[in-house]
C-alpha cells in the first residue's frame, strides 16, 4: 500500500530532520507576509477627523470655547462622530461655518463668534478636505478624499480584496493539484512582493485597489497551499504540532502590522516595509523542493526517488529506497488514475464524500462567521485599531498552541465539537448580558474573548482536519474551496454593524445557530488522528474499509513488519 511507504520512509528517515525543519521555517516565515498583507489594508483606510476645506488661508479658528489661529490644532479637539461646525475667519476677513461635508459663507463678516443666526449661504466642498494628521500622515482616505459622497468608494476596497482572497484560495488550491505545490509556492510568493511593492507606487484609486487586489489572490493562495505543503513534506508524529503553528506565523504577520502602525505614519513607507519583508523568502525560495506526496499521486517515482534521496542524505541517514519504491509501481495507482484532471467536483465524487464536503463547508462558514461575530464585540469593547489587531494575534497564537498540544491526544473531532460548543455558550451568555453592559465590564470581556479562544482553536484545526480527510489528488482543492466559503463571510462582514443595528442580537443568535448546527455536523465526521496521509480515492476508501486503525509501533505508528522491512533494507544499503 502506498500510503504505507511514504509513511515508512518519513518515520524511518526522520519525522521532522534538518532538511524539513529548514523548509518548514522559509515556509512558516512567508507566511509571516500573509498574515501582514491580509489585515494591513485596515490602517490604510483609516479615516481621520476631518473638515470641509475653506476657500483661502485661515486666520483664526473656533470651536465652541476655544480659540486657535491655525485650523488643524481644532481638529484635534474633535471625535471622529463630531458634527457640530468650527468657524473660521479667512484672511480677506471672510467668515465660514465648516462641517463635515458642508461650508456655510457668513453675511456678517464683523465678529467672529461661533453662534451666528444671520443670513447663510450653502457652499460645495469644492476645495476639498483638511485632515487631522496627528494620528496618521496620510491614507487612501486622505490621499483621494474618499469622504463624503465618495466615501462608498473606500466602503468597496475591503470587500474588494476579500473577494481576491476568495478566488486566490480556490484557483491556486486547484492549481497545486495539477502543478505541483512548488510551481504555486513560487507564482504566489512572486505576486506578493511585486504587487505589494507596485500598490506603493499607484497614482490613482483605481489601480491601488486593482494591485490590492492581486496581492490578496497571491497571498491567499500561498497561505492555503503551504498548509498542503508543510504537511506533506512533514511525518505523522510531528504533522500536528507544525502544521498548527503555521497559523502562529499568519498571527505574528498580524501583530507585526499593528506594531507598525505605531511607528510609521505616511502610507508609502508603511507599505513599502510590509511589502520588503517577503525579500528573503524570494531569495531562498528555489531551495524549495516538490513534496514527495504530490509526486507519487501523479506516477512520478523516480523524481520521488530522488527527492526522497535528498531528504535521507540531508538527515543523515543512508538508505536504498529504490526497491521500496519498485514494489509501488504497479500499484494501486493506475496509469489511467494518474493522466486524470482533477477538479473541484471530485470533492462530490460520491455521495459520502459530497456529504463530507458540504458538512465541512458549514463548519468553514461558521468559523470564519465567529471570528468576525466575535471580532464586532471586541472592537466595541476597545475602541483602537491597533490593540484590537494585538489582541486578534495574540489569541491565534495562544488557541493554535493550545490545540497543538491536545489534537493529539484527544483527536481532532472531540476538539472540534468541544471548540464549537463553547462558542454555542458564548453566544448565549452574550445574548443574556444585558445590552447596557455589554460595553466595557470585566465579564464582557471574559466572556468575549473565551469565545475569540473556542473560535479560533477552531478555526486552526479545520485546515488541518480538511486536508487529512482528502487524498492528495484533491486535498489542495479540499482546503482551498473551504477557505473560499470563508470569504464569503469575510466580503459580507462590513454589513454586520448594518445588520446589528436592526436588533444588536442578530450577530450572536446567528452565530450561536451555526455553532450548534456545525457541532451536530461534526459528530459525523470520521477521526483521523493516527490515520496516514493517502494518494488516491482507492487509498481512501482502502483506510476507510477497515473502519479499525493498523497495528502500530510506539515510536513511529507504523506496523512492525514493515517497520522490520525498512530496517533491513537500510542495513543492506549500508
Amino acid at each position: 500500500m502506498r500510503f504505507l511507504n511514504l509513511e515508512l520512509i518519513f518515520d524511518h528517515m526522520g519525522h521532522f530532520g534538518r532538511l524539513q525543519i529548514l523548509l518548514y521555517f522559509i515556509c512558516a516565515y512567508q507566511n509571516v507576509s500573509c498574515g501582514i498583507h491580509y489585515v494591513s489594508t485596515i490602517f490604510m483606510l483609516i479615516t481621520p477627523v476631518y473638515t470641509c476645506k475653506p476657500p483661502g488661508e485661515v486666520k483664526r479658528a473656533v470651536f465652541q470655547n476655544v480659540s486657535s489661529w491655525r485650523l488643524e490644532e481644532i481638529l484635534t479637539l474633535l471625535s471622529p462622530g463630531q458634527k457640530d461646525h468650527i468657524a473660521v475667519e479667512l484672511q480677506d476677513g471672510e467668515i465660514w461655518e465648516l462641517s463635515r461635508c458642508s461650508r456655510i459663507w457668513r453675511e456678517n463678516m464683523s465678529h467672529l463668534d461661533y453662534e451666528y443666526s444671520g443670513y447663510k449661504h450653502n457652499i460645495p466642498c469644492s476645495d476639498g478636505y483638511v485632515y487631522d494628521q496627528s494620528k496618521w500622515e496620510n491614507s487612501v482616505v486622505t490621499r483621494w478624499d474618499l469622504v463624503c459622497d465618495r466615501k462608498w468608494y473606500a466602503d468597496v476596497i475591503q470587500p474588494f480584496i476579500m473577494f481576491g482572497v476568495l478566488l486566490g484560495a480556490i484557483i491556486f488550491a486547484y492549481l497545486s493539484d495539477r502543478i505541483g505545490r512548488r510551481m504555486v509556492l513560487w507564482c504566489t510568493s512572486i505576486g506578493v512582493f511585486l504587487f505589494g511593492i507596485t500598490s506603493v507606487f499607484t497614482f490613482d484609486y483605481y489601480s491601488f485597489l486593482a494591485s490590492r487586489f492581486l496581492l490578496a489572490v497571491s497571498a491567499s493562495g500561498y497561505h492555503v497551499v503551504v498548509f498542503i505543503y508543510v504537511m506533506e513534506f512533514i511525518g505523522m508524529k510531528f504533522r500536528t504540532c507544525v502544521s498548527i503553528h503555521l497559523h502562529t506565523s499568519f498571527a505574528i504577520g498580524i501583530i507585526t502590522v499593528s506594531l507598525m502602525s505605531q511607528l510609521v505614519k505616511t502610507m508609502w513607507i508603511y507599505q513599502m516595509i510590509l511589502s520588503t519583508v517577503t525579500v528573503p523568502f524570494i531569495l531562498c525560495c528555489w531551495m524549495l523542493p516538490e513534496t514527495p506526496f504530490w509526486l507519487f499521486s501523479k506516477g512520478k517515482y523516480k523524481e520521488a526517488q530522488i527527492l526522497v534521496d535528498i531528504m535521507a542524505e540531508g538527515n543523515m541517514v543512508g538508505c536504498d529506497l529504490s526497491e521500496l519504491f519498485s514494489l509501488d509501481l504497479n500499484g494501486p495507482v493506475s496509469n489511467a488514475s494518474v493522466a486524470k484532471k482533477h477538479n473541484i467536483t471530485d470533492l462530490f465524487f460520491d455521495w459520502n464524500i459530497a456529504s463530507r464536503t458540504l458538512m465541512l463547508w458549514i463548519i468553514w462558514f461558521t468559523c470564519s462567521l465567529g471570528f468576525f461575530s466575535l471580532n464586532l464585540n471586541a472592537f466595541n469593547i476597545i475602541n483602537n485599531e491597533s490593540l484590537q489587531l494585538i489582541l486578534v494575534g495574540s489569541l491565534e497564537i495562544a488557541a493554535t498552541s493550545f490545540v497543538s498540544i491536545v489534537l493529539d491526544r484527544v483527536g481532532r473531532r472531540k476538539v472540534l465539537i468541544c471548540s464549537l460548543l463553547c462558542t454555542v455558550l458564548v453566544c448565549g451568555m452574550l445574548m443574556v448580558i444585558p445590552q447596557e453592559n455589554q460595553n466595557g465590564t470585566i465579564w464582557t470581556i471574559v466572556v468575549v474573548m473565551i469565545g475569540k479562544f473556542a473560535i479560533g482553536s477552531a478555526f486552526g484545526l479545520i485546515y488541518l482536519y480538511t486536508a487529512e480527510l482528502y487524498p492528495t489528488i484533491i486535498r489542495s482543492t479540499a482546503v482551498g474551496s473551504g477557505s473560499m466559503v470563508c470569504r464569503v463571510v469575510s466580503i459580507m462582514s462590513p454589513l454586520s454593524k448594518e445588520i446589528s443595528k436592526t436588533w444588536i442580537l442578530i450577530p450572536q443568535l446567528s452565530l450561536g445557530i451555526m455553532a450548534l448546527l456545525s457541532l451536530l455536523l461534526a459528530v459525523q465526521l470520521p477521526e483521523t488522528v493516527g490515520k496516514p496521509l493517502v494518494t488516491t480515492w482507492e487509498e481512501m476508501a482502502q483506510l476507510e474499509a477497515e473502519k479499525t486503525s493498523l497495528p502500530q509501533t510506539k515510536d513511529t505508528g507504523l506496523g512492525k513488519e514493515e517497520a522490520t522491512d525498512l530496517e533491513g533494507s537500510a542495513a543492506a544499503a549500508e
